[in-house]
C-alpha cells in the first residue's frame, strides 16, 4: 500500500487500500466524542483523490486540477515539525504536542482539553479522558506516552483512507490516512511514516501534502 503526490495534481493510490466516509459524532453538549463510519466505497486496487478540493467527483480526483491551475507544490519540506514537539509531563501521562500538524478536529477539547487531563493524569477519569482524546486526533498531532512503563499509547488503527466529514458544523475536513501507510512526494521522497496522517483535501494547506486546519471557515 502506498499513496503518492503528484505534481500539481491527485493523490494517487495503489495497493487495494481501503476508502472510506468517517463522521465526527457530538455529545450533548457539543463535544466531540467519536467516530461514525457512514460508507465505504467499493475496494480498488488503484485510485486517484482529489487534492485541489475543486473535483465534482469527490474524494475522486477529475481531472479538475489542470482546469484551475492548482499549485499544489509541496511545502511540509523535512517536518521539521516532528522534531521538537512541546511536552507536557504529567504524574503518570507525557504529551507530545506537533503543531504543526493540526487538522482541527476538537477531540482535544472536552472536559477541559487534554493539556490540562495530562497534568491530572493521576486521576483515573482524567486520565483515560486523555487517552481518549488523543487517540482520536486523526492527525497524530497529540501523543502521549505512559511515563511508568514508557509506552506509546496509540490506536490500532486498520490500514485505509477515511474522508473525515463534520455535518454538525457543516466542515469537509481532510483525508485520513491510517494504520501506518507510506505517503511518498511528487519527487519521490517519503515523508516519515506515522500511524495517523492527516492529507489535505481541500488544495489550501500552508504545509502541503498535509492539512494545516485551513479547511476550516470555508
Amino acid at each position: 500500500m502506498k499513496i503518492r503526490v503528484s505534481r500539481n495534481g491527485p493523490y494517487i493510490v495503489t495497493g487495494s487500500v481501503p476508502l472510506m466516509v468517517m463522521e465526527i459524532s457530538h455529545d450533548d453538549e457539543g463535544d466531540c466524542r467519536s467516530w461514525q463510519k457512514v460508507r465505504e466505497y467499493p475496494l480498488q486496487e488503484q485510485y486517484t483523490l482529489c487534492r485541489c478540493g475543486h473535483s465534482k467527483n469527490k474524494p475522486f480526483c477529475d481531472g479538475t486540477h489542470a482546469k484551475v491551475h492548482f499549485d499544489g507544490t509541496e511545502t511540509a519540506g523535512d517536518e521539521p515539525y516532528l522534531e521538537n514537539p512541546t511536552v507536557i509531563r504529567g504524574p503518570e501521562l507525557e504529551l507530545a504536542d506537533y503543531k504543526g500538524l493540526c487538522a482541527h478536529a476538537r477531540f482535544c477539547l472536552r472536559a477541559g482539553g487534554i493539556w490540562s487531563l495530562t497534568g491530572r493524569s493521576d486521576i483515573p477519569d482524567a486520565r483515560d479522558t486523555a487517552i481518549d482524546e488523543a487517540c482520536n486526533c486523526p492527525s497524530g498531532r497529540l501523543v502521549l506516552r505512559d511515563r511508568k512503563t514508557g509506552e506509546t499509547l496509540e490506536p490500532v488503527l486498520e490500514r485505509s483512507i477515511a474522508v473525515i466529514e463534520d455535518p454538525a458544523r457543516g466542515e469537509h475536513g481532510p483525508l485520513w490516512v491510517r494504520g501506518g501507510i507510506p505517503v511518498e512526494s511528487a519527487d519521490k521522497r517519503p515523508y516519515t511514516v506515522r500511524n495517523r496522517v492527516t492529507l489535505c483535501g481541500c488544495g489550501r494547506s500552508r504545509n502541503k501534502p498535509f492539512c494545516a486546519g485551513d479547511h476550516i471557515g470555508h
